[in-house]
């Protein structure tokens, strides 16, 4: 098994993650430092990263969260700000599927999955991703249609989704809208291409699991059948 796939499986980080580990010299084998990502782990290998031994996990944990805004998705942050693990009560070293920005909430899973993390990110998977938007003012339905062709904004291209308008109040606009690939910052770039501002951004569902009625910076345990849905994707 290659080291990133099995860092990825023992929870420690994606295998993308683990590829950057590795070119950065704090992984080892046996007690030599892993000098390519082509390294392949036996059962009678000893891994450690960072000087740690690394312990292969065998049970998974499935967490949804809620994200609130005002919280950044890493385990820490350079500006001293909130982190999503500020609200985890696990013991686990759990990593996110996907992001979410520091003014963004809703939706997020963690889990210490790492094939399943890699399965849910991997752009080829296209998972329907649902947000609630909220942009100042209203919108023209020539601009849904730009949207839902896809646009480039500062010469990103970013490919279709679904966007409908689901009612005006107040001075803003509140919009459904489904992407498939999520990049970082793509829904607020999407609008920003039709000169649009988002006020609001909530990540309400991934594929058919939806956030329900879990409360803002409350997590709880995927359930069995959660669970298969996910790895059936």
């Amino acid at each position: 098994m290659r080291i990133n796939k099995y860092l990825a499986e023992c929870g420690v980080c994606s295998r993308r993650k683990a590829d950057e580990l590795v070119a950065e010299g704090r992984v080892s084998v046996n007690g030599r430092k892993v000098t390519g990502p082509g390294t392949d782990i036996g059962d009678r290998d000893v891994v450690f990263v960072d000087g740690k031994k690394v312990v292969p996990v065998t049970h998974y944990e499935y967490i949804m969260f809620n994200k609130p805004k005002g919280c950044v998705t890493t385990r820490s942050d350079e500006k001293g700000r909130k982190t999503v693990y500020d609200y985890l009560d696990t013991t686990r070293r759990l990593v996110p599927v996907g992001r979410l920005d520091y003014d963004s909430e809703g939706l997020l899973l963690f889990t210490d999955d790492g094939e399943l993390v890699h399965r849910l990110t991997h752009p080829s998977s296209e998972i329907p991703k649902t947000y609630i938007v909220k942009i100042e003012g209203g919108i023209q339905e020539s601009d849904l249609a730009i949207l839902r062709k896809g646009v480039t904004y500062e010469g990103v291209k970013y490919s279709r989704c679904k966007v409908k308008l689901l009612g005006e109040e107040n001075g803003l606009s509140r919009l459904e809208v489904i992407i498939t690939e999520g990049r970082n910052r793509e829904i607020r770039n999407m609008f920003s291409a039709v000169e649009k501002n988002v006020v609001f951004l909530k990540r309400t569902a991934i594929g058919a699991l939806r956030l329900g009625g879990l409360g803002r910076g409350s997590s709880r345990e995927l359930n069995d059948y959660e669970v298969g849905y996910l790895k059936s994707l």
